[in-house]
């Protein structure tokens, strides 16, 4: 599919994004309808660009790109460059959230497998980038599980189910609006690129 030179360029560029997406809250804007009354204002969406940086790799770059870009991400953070949200070092082995951060790499791997299955239309750029999400979640809630059975309980003092809660379901609706501007982008770009 892509020569590795192209492949290494999309997994800099994936690890680029990542450690920015970490920092950069993603906001949305109020309905259309309403800018008469009160403008255009923006509102959090509760997460970060994180997750749809590695999505977008994936759908850009393709599989191994994507587990390459995530892979360098978490090597770095793990030797105490302050790459992840609370900085990094090894400790963050024994995080309960160091899950999700694990399922990156089979995340974007799936996203992109799926990308490059059909020729890129929003739904098959939705759909990858969906399953890639899921996958994500699936690799934390996991860990999360294993990381209560063996209490690595990690900074919180958190139930199991409001970890999974406050891990995935109420990050997952931010995330779904930063997995359709994921969609958007990737689409354009794979247009504009050719391919």
């Amino acid at each position: 599919m892509f020569a590795a030179s192209n492949q290494l360029l999309w997994s800099m560029i994936g690890l680029l994004l990542t450690m920015g997406g970490t920092f950069l809250d993603a906001y949305g804007i109020t309905l259309p309808w309403s800018w008469s009354k009160h403008g255009i204002q923006t509102i959090s969406l509760g997460v970060t660009f994180q997750v749809g940086a590695v999505l977008l790799v994936g759908c850009l770059g393709g599989k191994n790109a994507g587990a390459l870009s995530q892979i360098a991400y978490l090597v770095m953070g793990l030797t105490l460059l302050p790459v992840f949200a609370d900085g990094g070092g090894i400790g963050y082995f024994k995080l309960s959230k160091f899950g999700y951060l694990l399922g990156f790499i089979p995340g974007a791997w799936i996203c992109g497998l799926f990308a490059f299955k059909a020729r890129p239309r929003l739904e098959t750029l939705a759909f990858s980038c969906i399953c890639g999400l899921l996958t994500l979640h699936i690799c934390g809630i996991t860990y999360l599980i294993i990381s209560y059975i063996f209490q690595w309980k990690g900074t919180e003092n958190l139930p199991l189910m409001q970890a999974i809660l406050r891990y995935s379901w109420f990050a997952l609706p931010g995330q779904l609006s930063v997995v359709c501007a994921v969609t958007v982008i990737a689409y354009v770009l794979r247009h504009l690129m050719f391919y």
